[in-house]
């Protein structure tokens, strides 16, 4: 049986079902005044959050919806435990209906930082009109006779779209450079393993980073029949925003002729959203969208922004966050060695899907021998 026929099964034995969603706003809180002199940053290894100062410009991101109120609970806390209640960086929740005022009061409440509401307009969310609902119903048809998980669900796709093209243009966080993404919309259970000792977000400031993950595998290629030839077509159209150094290998085995399906599990992202806002990036998605692929095909936001990532930037840009030891059902990454140790992770070492059959991981360590 094929690697993808084990990864849908995988999914399919883990998917629960999550209803309605919501949004409105609380006022930030203030920040505090930027320290007048910045401490020297160490001659190697990531900077803990350190009083005196400033945060980096950033946010932790989730989208939710009210449905996901338990896991919404279990992640904040999670995430606050082990990272944020050292630094209290806002928090910004995003859903395409209105939040209660009970999903609102329960996550204001587990956390020191500002927490805003947003609610995501509706032509980021819906399918557009122009899109020919006739042959994407045939394609979501086709995509149920061969069991794809998720086959048949149009909110699944606007989501995609969504995530690929719009989330990043929201108004509140516009102020924002990085983000910390968290997704409960479809796959609500999220763990984090580790103590986070130090500030990924100043990290990847300092160290020039432009894209954080933690789970890399192959894509299911049903999903995605004509997503690399629009690839092509793009980069033949626009050669000049193609980055010199780039992850090509990364994403293929052969220059580019045809995609090896790697890409990184977006469901947990550190980021830097003045790339996705920035020319090249938003040339590839209006591109992308023009070609209908997000509905007719089910083009996902991972494979989107890891073909993005690893051609537009050079590969130094973007980093494995070995340390973060992070589980999104039915994956997962465990750190190994001293990260495991120091961190105190609690996760079981030989559970993890770096070096298993379906991982890129492998992939991605040969870019940087």
């Amino acid at each position: 049986m094929s690697l993808f026929y084990f990864l849908e099964v995988a999914v399919r034995d883990a998917r629960r079902t999550a209803p309605l969603p919501g949004a409105a706003g609380v006022e930030p809180l203030k920040e505090e005044p930027p320290a007048k002199a910045e401490p020297p940053a160490p001659p190697d290894g990531p900077e803990p959050c350190v009083a005196g100062r400033p945060l980096a410009n950033a946010t932790l991101l989730m989208l939710a919806r009210n449905s996901d109120l338990a896991g919404a609970i279990s992640s904040v806390s999670q995430m606050e435990d082990k990272f944020n209640k050292r630094c209290n960086y806002p928090w910004v929740f995003l859903n395409e209906e209105p939040f209660t005022e009970e999903f609102k009061g329960n996550m204001t409440s587990l956390t020191e930082g500002a927490v805003s509401f947003g609610l995501i307009p509706k032509e980021h969310w819906v399918q557009p009109s122009w899109v020919d609902e006739d042959l994407a119903r045939a394609g979501r048809d086709n995509m149920v006779a061969q069991n794809i998980i998720y086959a048949g669900s149009v909110p699944y796709r606007n989501m995609c779209r969504f995530n690929s093209g719009f989330f990043f243009q929201q108004p509140l966080l516009q102020k924002y450079r990085y983000y910390w993404r968290s997704v409960l919309i479809v796959l609500p259970d999220i763990e984090y393993f580790c103590d986070m000792a130090y500030d990924p977000f100043y990290f990847m400031q300092e160290k020039d980073k432009i894209y954080g993950f933690t789970i890399s595998f192959y894509e299911w290629e049903p999903t995605i029949p004509t997503l690399w030839s629009a690839v092509k077509e793009f980069i033949a159209q626009h050669p000049q925003y193609v980055a010199e150094d780039n992850a090509m290998a990364y994403l293929s085995d052969d220059g580019g002729k045809t995609y090896n399906l790697c890409h990184f599990w977006s469901n947990f992202e550190i980021a830097d959203m003045d790339f996705w806002r920035g020319e090249a990036y938003q040339a590839f998605f209006d591109f992308l969208e023009s070609k209908g692929g997000f509905y007719y095909e089910r083009w996902g936001d991972a494979p989107v922004h890891s073909i993005a990532v690893a051609l537009f930037a050079p590969r130094r840009q973007l980093h494995f966050f070995t340390d973060v030891g992070y589980r999104h059902q039915p994956f997962q990454h465990c750190p190994q060695g001293d990260d495991w140790a120091q961190n105190k992770c609690r996760c079981d070492k030989a559970d993890t899907l770096d070096y298993r059959q379906q991982s890129c991981i492998p992939r991605f360590r040969k870019l940087f021998e």
